[in-house]
This record gives structure tokens, sequence and C-alpha cells, in this order.
């Protein structure tokens, strides 16, 4: 069957732009960037394994007349790819330590540049041809090289919340001017590969000196009215925003009539755009959506169809392959490492740096695109230099975390959660939306604390810390970058600012202590930072999620099958009261932890009443264990007066607790078989729970026995029967 050369290329869209989320997405789950696996899914699509496996499939999917139409598609991509890379690129990156980082960026340019021009000597009468001249092929290798992926590394930093701390705005600052650098590099080597020659490619420099002056003076200043208007309405029309793509397309075609490339002209005039907050967000916003999800893909599968691993088929050839990703790391990690070090950075600093200007990851692929258009690099030496690309921007974040583990990164950041280690009990509270769990923050400070402000007697030693992550979802996305990371940052700081200032009694604001940051997974990032800081108890809020039907799973279901820590699933009811406690209890564990938690506020409420309900199936009984037992003789007289034990048969434990729910504020019950609870998602008694109980609703998983919820609150120590942790069933 022959298909129209239009709807082959509609099909081959689906299958790159399904198999490049597919792939990417198997990659961000090994902590490596998107790009990654998008690069791999175009390879995988190409000759290197397609047209391996099923040549006749690969040949009918992508005939030679339909890769054109791909060509074109991915250029349109690049340009406004180019646009928002230009767009990203903030002046205030340059703010920073700027002497010491454009001698770091220069020498980290030098050193692989230098060592590429040698490498030359070796390649160009192996890998090249007749038609390119030496010069050009030296200056387009030694680029290559030098390249350093500005947006990958934004992203890297942001992911490892790096943004706030001096190596990371150390290595914005590198990777800005190394990213300027480059391509001014590369454009003298397209000029003189064009034109064949260094004297032949004077006119075109100065034709482009020129352009790029017009463009920093006169355009600059007809843009910052953009940012008038903008502040005016309040967003962008469709006819401005035509008018900027316009711009787009004009300033492209201009550097390509130059004699450069039309990538520059759109990188040039993002880099002009005003940097307005409102104005690049909305344009940034607008733009990326299409090109990152649509055109980027058909961009790589572009490249992969043009990667031929096939090609290096002897032993000779994958040493040579070697030998370029050998000078590409060397050349790039010593001469940042070095240069950091004469600059008297630490020894640990230094080396963080030197890796995280190694990535090259999507930048490298655009340069080598070029030069394989240009016939100045083989398809030989473009798949040596893809695979180079490949393997130093997948090294990244391993050795990132290897020479820079994130206690250390904890430890330098602005933001800090070592101020948990003078308390004697911790409580995390992760909100995703401040602006609708007061009522839980205000539990976790009933946990904490008395409602009665402290004094030399008594002092407090608990401290709440209310977690909130931004949810980094997007790799390419405006949202991802260090500015706008930092904005989101602040006014979600702003915001849990406001919640806390809305707890009552006053004084026990100052027992919490907020922490804002950002996160590529909130479930994971919640649990590590609860194992870090050795916290006593997380304790969350109930939500659906979207795609299950069970009331407790997602992110809480995660937390709860991993966090090494005692953990609490809240429901609030919006009671507003804490008065009336209600513990239904079975002796486990998880209810045993339930009752701590309830004693906690018992003791820090003198108004706190508490009724632990022993509910047992017909002819059986409800017992407290041994050590709740010797717990219980050591509470003063005043708390046991407070507390009422009663035990009713059912054969329906679910709805006696449901019907002794009605004359109780808050509920709290362990996560445990007896009940139908599982530990990992709680299972369908919880939902019950959850539906049915008129009260509010805690819902308890321990970890470990040994952990006490008492002992800092009572005055004499609570000694209980030491036990093995053990992760609980």
């Amino acid at each position: 069957m022959k298909f129209d050369s239009v709807v082959l290329v509609l099909i081959d869209i689906l299958i790159v732009i399904g198999l490049s989320r597919l792939v990417g997405l198997a990659f961000r789950r090994i902590k490596q960037p998107l790009v990654i696996g998008e690069i791999v899914a175009g390879i995988m699509l190409g000759p290197s394994l397609f047209g391996l496996l099923a040549p006749d499939a690969a040949a009918f999917l992508f005939p030679p007349e339909v890769v054109p139409y791909l060509g074109v598609l991915s250029q349109i991509g690049l340009i406004f790819f180019m646009f928002l890379i230009g767009l990203e690129l903030d002046p205030k990156y340059l703010k920073s330590q700027i002497d010491i980082a454009v001698l770091i960026s220069h020498v980290s340019i030098l050193v692989p540049f230098s060592l590429g021009t040698l490498l030359s000597l070796l390649l160009y009468p192996l890998v090249s041809n007749n038609g390119v001249s030496f010069t050009a092929f030296a200056l387009f290798l030694g680029a290559a090289m030098s390249i350093t992926a500005f947006p990958v590394l934004a992203r890297i930093i942001t992911e490892n919340n790096l943004q706030s701390t001096p190596l990371g705005t150390l290595a914005l600052t590198c990777a800005a001017v190394d990213d300027v650098t480059a391509w001014c590099l590369l454009a003298l080597a397209i000029a003189v590969t064009r034109t064949n020659s260094m004297v032949g490619a004077l006119p075109t420099i100065l034709a482009s000196a020129v352009f790029i002056t017009l463009m920093l003076t006169v355009m600059r200043v007809f843009l910052q009215r953009l940012a008038g208007y903008f502040d005016r309405t309040g967003h962008l029309n469709q006819f401005t925003l035509a008018g900027i793509y316009m711009g787009v397309v004009t300033s492209a075609l201009i550097t390509e009539l130059i004699g450069i490339h039309l990538i520059f002209g759109a990188f040039l005039l993002g880099a002009v755009m005003p940097k307005h907050p409102g104005l690049t967000r909305e344009l940034a916003q607008k733009t990326e959506d299409f090109v990152l999800i649509f055109l980027l893909p058909v961009f790589f599968a572009y490249s992969g169809l043009r990667t031929q691993i096939g090609l290096l088929n002897s032993p000779a050839l994958w040493g040579l392959c070697l030998l370029v990703i050998a000078v590409a790391i060397v050349g790039k990690y010593v001469g940042t490492n070095v240069a950091a070090r004469f600059c008297g950075i630490e020894k640990r600093d230094a080396a963080a740096l030197g890796w995280m200007m190694n990535t090259r990851g999507l930048t490298e692929l655009i340069v080598l695109n070029i030069g394989l258009s240009l016939n100045v690099i083989s398809p030989l030496l473009f798949t040596m230099l893809v695979m180079m690309a490949l393997v130093t921007t997948f090294m990244t974040s391993p050795l990132l975390e290897w020479i820079y583990p994130k206690q250390q990164i904890r430890e330098t950041s602005v933001e800090s959660v070592t101020e948990a280690f003078v308390h004697n009990y911790r409580i995390l509270v992760p909100i995703a939306n401040p602006s609708t769990q007061q009522g839980l923050i205000q539990l976790a400070t009933a946990i904490a604390a008395s409602d009665q402000p402290p004094s030399e007697e008594s002092p407090t030693s608990a401290a709440v810390y209310p977690l909130s992550l931004i949810q980094l979802e997007e790799e390419y996305a405006y949202q991802s970058t260090p500015a706008s990371v930092d904005r989101l940052i602040a006014d979600r700081r702003n915001q849990m600012l406001d919640l806390i200032k809305t707890l009552e009694p006053p004084y026990i604001r100052s027992l919490v202590h907020p922490v804002v940051r950002a996160t590529r997974d909130v479930g994971q990032e919640t649990v590590e930072l609860a194992e870090r800081d050795r916290i006593d108890l997380v304790l969350m809020g109930w939500h659906r999620p979207a795609f299950s039907k069970n009331r407790l799973g997602g992110r809480v279901g995660q937390i709860l099958s991993t966090a090494r820590a005692d953990v609490a699933v809240f429901v609030d009811r919006q009671h507003g009261k804490l008065e009336k406690l209600l513990v239904p209890y079975i002796p486990n564990i998880h209810n045993d932890l339930g009752l701590e938690i309830a004693l906690r506020l018992v003791l820090n409420n003198p108004d706190c009443s508490l009724t632990i309900l022993r509910v047992a199936q017909e002819h059986q009984t409800s017992d407290l264990t041994y050590e709740l037992k010797t717990l219980m003789n050591q509470l003063p007289d005043s708390l046991l007066q407070r507390i009422h034990i009663p035990q009713v048969e059912s054969a329906n434990p679910i709805a006696a607790v449901v019907e002794a729910s009605k004359n109780a504020d808050l509920t709290i019950a362990g996560a445990s078989r007896e009940w139908g609870l599982e530990r990992q998602t709680l299972g369908f008694y919880a939902d019950q729970l959850a539906v049915q109980c008129h009260s509010s609703l805690l819902i308890t998983r321990r970890y470990s026995r040994v952990t006490s919820h008492l002992s800092s609150v009572l005055a004499s120590s609570i000694t209980v029967t030491p036990q093995k942790p053990e992760v609980s069933a």
C-alpha cells in the first residue's frame, strides 16, 4: 500500500512524539534529563536500531522522499527553540562573580577547543573529505568539544536545588558566558566553512558584527516598548504574538543571508527581548508547548535518521570514538577544574563545576546537525560526536550527586533544614496548597506543643516544618528555569508565611519553620528529607488521586509505602476544635502510634479528653499492649481523669467506629490488617472511614517501634521496652 507523502509524515510524527515521550519518561525515572531519552528515541527510529531490526518497515515509514519534510519541520523547531534559549538567557546570570566566571568559562572553552584542534590532526585524514578545508574542520571540531548546554545545565541546577547556592549561581554564570562565546565560535566556524578560508569569511564576520550591534541597540530600545505594552494590557494578544514570531523568522533569515545560520538570528532576538517577568513568562508559555512537544521530537528523529552507529564497524573506529569522548570529557572537566582552583574555589566545588560544565545535551546536537548539513563533518564523525553528547550529558547527574551530595547542597543552601537537629520532636507537614490546609498545620502545632506559652520550667522542644514542594513537571518549560523557579519559591514562601500568621495561639508561630523548594518527584523528595533530618512524624493531608479509586493513593500512598518514619494522614472535616478525641483500638503497632499521638494532644491541651474505644468481634476481647499499659500507669492522675476506655462488641467494627465518631472532633485509627487497612494503599476500609466518619480522621502508620512520641512532653522519662526497628507489615 502506497501512502501520500503528507500522510506518511503525519504517521511518522505520531510515532516520533509517542516514542520520545515514553523513552524520555523512562530516562527521567533513572534521574536523567528528559532530553537524553528523546535523543535516544530519535536514534532508535533511525538505521541504528529500527532500520537494523526491521529494514522493510523502516523503509516504508521513512522513505527518502519523506525525510526532507521532517528536515524542514526540524529546522522550524530549531529556530523557535533557539529563540526560547535566548529568551531564557537572563542578564542577571552574568552579574554574579562575573570576573571569575569569565576566566573559568573561557579556560573551559580554550582547553577543549585546543585539544579538539589537536585531535583534528588525527581525524581529518581518516574521517573527512577533500571538499572540507582543515581550518573549517578543526574549527568545527573545536567548537563541538567546547559547547556547554546551558538549557540542560540550568534544569540540572534547579532539579538539585542548587540555584540559591554559590556553586549554582557560579555555574549558571559560567554556562551563560560559555553559551555566548561558544555560539560566536560556531558562527565563525560556519563562516569559514561556507567561504572555505579565514580571509573569505571576513565580510561575513563584519556583517554579523554590524547586525549584532543593531540588535543590541536599536532593536533592544524598540522591544522595550513591548514591556510597557505588557504592563498596560497584562497579556499578549494574537496580533502582538504574530509580530514577535515574524520578528523571529526575519531575524533568522537575516543571519542566514549574512552567511552564518538561521538559528543565530532567532537566538539573538530572544536574547535581546526585555526580561520582563510577566512578558517573558507568557511569551515562553505560549511558544514552548508546541515547539517542545511537536517540533523538537521531529528534530531528534531527523538527527536519529542521520545517526548510523553501524558505521563504527571495526575496533579501530570504536577506539577513535572512545578517544573523541575522552578528549571532550578531559578537556572540559580539566579546563574548568583547574581554572576554578586557580580562582580560589575549594576542591569539591571545583570538581562539581567541572562535571556540570561538561554537559552538552541538545545544544551539542544542534551544532552537529549544522556541521553535517554543511558537510564539514562526515556521517561517521557525526555518529561519534552524537555518542559523545549522550555520554557527557548522561554522566553529569550521577557524578554531581557523587561529588556534591544532597546533604552538602542542603548545608550550603540559603534555606536549610539543619536547624531541625536542635529539637527533640520534629513534625514534617507536606503542604500541597497553602490556601486550603490550615487545619492540617493547626493539627501539627497541636501535636507539637502546648497551647500555653513556654517557660523556663517547661520549654518547648518541638518544631513543625511545613514542606511545600514545587513540582517541576516539564523538562524545558520556562517554569523550570532558575529565574522562574526562584520567583515561584518566593511566591510560595509568602503564601506559607500568610498561612502561619493565621495560627493560634500566636506564640505557636515561632515553632513553625516553612521549607520551600523545587523537585522532580514530590513523594521521593519528602521521603528523603524525612530520613535525612530524622523526622519523628510525617503528617499529610488527604486527597483523592485523579486516576485511582483509592482515596489514599497517589503521593500519599507513595510516602506511606516508602517513608522510613512514622506517618499520619489527616482527613479534615473542618470542625476546627480538637477537644474530643476518639481512638478505636485493636492491639498493633499502628494503633499504638495513634494512641501515642492522642495522648500527646491530651497532654498539650488541658481541655482535651480522650476516648479509647476497644472494639472487638463477638466473644473476643481487645486490650492494650503491655508497653502501653506500662505507659498509662506512669501518666499523672490529672491526665488519666480525661481518658475513658470503654469496650464494645460488634460484628462490624467499622460501623461501630463511625457511630462513635458522632461524638468526637477527631478520630485516630491505626492502619492495620484487622481493620482492613493495608500499609501501602490503606485499601477499601480506609475509603469507608474517609467517607463515613463523622469527625475529622487521622490514620496512622508506624515504621519503627523504637520512636517515642511522648518523651518530649512528659516531665518524667518514659521507659518503653526497646525492640529492634522494623518496617511494619
